[in-house]
């Protein structure tokens, strides 16, 4: 009886009683803790099936001329099969977030680094609940100090400049407030979130087509994984590294005083909008109590957040992402504006 069956109406491949007695196998699975052996098998399975099809592409390549004339349409099909597996499964995150762990031990390896990338995306960190931070990367060895790495194989991300960034919207993921939360959630001593240069949204690479470096905030690096092309991400490391082990905490932090600065700022802005409704028509009263009220608690959620700032010279990394997010005064402004729509 064959061990393996093709359930065709399903389309899924059935496995029976299966062994196998391989020292490398056993060696590998026996390391692994319990809950993640079946999650590791089918990765294997996945990953060995991408490389057979690439054995037969080396086997076009071997032919004569006249015989690879006709297997182009095959060499064609069969890479365009591996490109659409892996941009539209449901695994590109997790397949992308071993490569780059793999790539970095061997780059530390390389280069003679004590230093350790491990996977963390299926661990809740500081944060409840919250398991943003793919890869945790201990300098030196140690886990005093680390570097957090957030995998986004997602063109929807926006950049998510604090500037532009209205709290009262829907609360979005965006590469700023991952890189924030990704520190926060780690307790890293800086961050690094990576992208695909197939999957990265327009207004990220307006800003950063290689390496990035937002201040106070993180490192951004676009690689090209269907090439195998990580050099950026290597680049952004070597450079938060040097952070890491170097940087140290002044008095005053200037950097993210400059992004309270830059908050406040685009706040005052709101203030003015409500001049304009007053002198458009008297009838948008209801929009120029909200706006007001949108203003107050905006200044008074800036002014506890600075006023902390001015005592302890900067911000803890959550204080940093509940400043970002705004979370707190989002809630409260939905009860005022619950109470001024029902005043019609």
């Amino acid at each position: 009886m064959p061990t393996i069956k093709l359930n065709q109406q399903l389309h899924r491949v059935e496995i029976g009683k299966f062994e196998i007695e391989n020292e490398i196998v056993f060696n590998y699975f026996d390391k692994l803790p319990k809950e993640e052996r079946d999650e590791k098998l089918f990765r294997a399975i996945y990953i060995g099936v991408l490389a057979l099809m690439e054995d037969r592409l080396s086997a076009f390549l071997s032919k004569t001329n006249n015989e690879l004339g006709t297997e182009l349409e095959s060499l064609k099909m069969i890479f365009d099969m591996k490109k659409e597996l892996f941009f539209k499964s449901t695994l590109k995150g997790t397949l992308a977030e071993d490569e780059i762990a793999q790539f970095l031990n061997q780059y530390f390896a390389d280069k003679k680094l004590k230093d350790q990338a491990k996977l963390s995306g299926n661990t809740v960190g500081m944060i409840p609940g919250n398991k943003t931070g793919d890869i945790i990367c201990e300098v030196d060895g140690t886990d005093d100090l680390k570097i957090a790495i957030e995998c986004k194989f997602d063109k929807s991300l926006k950049l998510g400049n604090i500037s532009s960034k209205d709290v009262f919207t829907r609360k979005s993921d965006t590469a700023w407030s991952q890189l924030i939360e990704s520190n926060a959630n780690r307790n890293s001593r800086v961050s690094i979130i990576v992208f695909d240069i197939s999957l990265i949204d327009n207004s990220i690479l307006k800003v950063v087509d290689n390496v990035g470096f937002i201040p106070a905030v993180g490192f951004i690096a676009v690689i090209d994984s269907q090439k195998g092309n990580f050099n950026n991400l290597a680049i952004a490391y070597m450079l938060a590294r040097d952070i890491a082990l170097n940087a140290r905490q002044p008095d005053i932090d200037l950097d993210v005083l400059s992004l309270l600065i830059n908050r406040i700022i685009k706040d005052i802005g709101e203030i003015q909008k409500i001049k304009t409704l007053v002198e458009s028509n008297i009838k948008t009263n209801h929009e120029i109590l909200l706006q007001l009220e949108k203003s107050m608690l905006l200044m008074e959620f800036n002014s506890q957040y600075f006023s902390k700032f001015l005592v302890d010279g900067t911000l803890s990394k959550k204080d940093l992402l509940d400043f970002y997010m705004g979370e707190e005064v989002r809630e409260r402004f939905k009860l005022i504006e619950k109470t001024v729509t029902e005043m019609n």
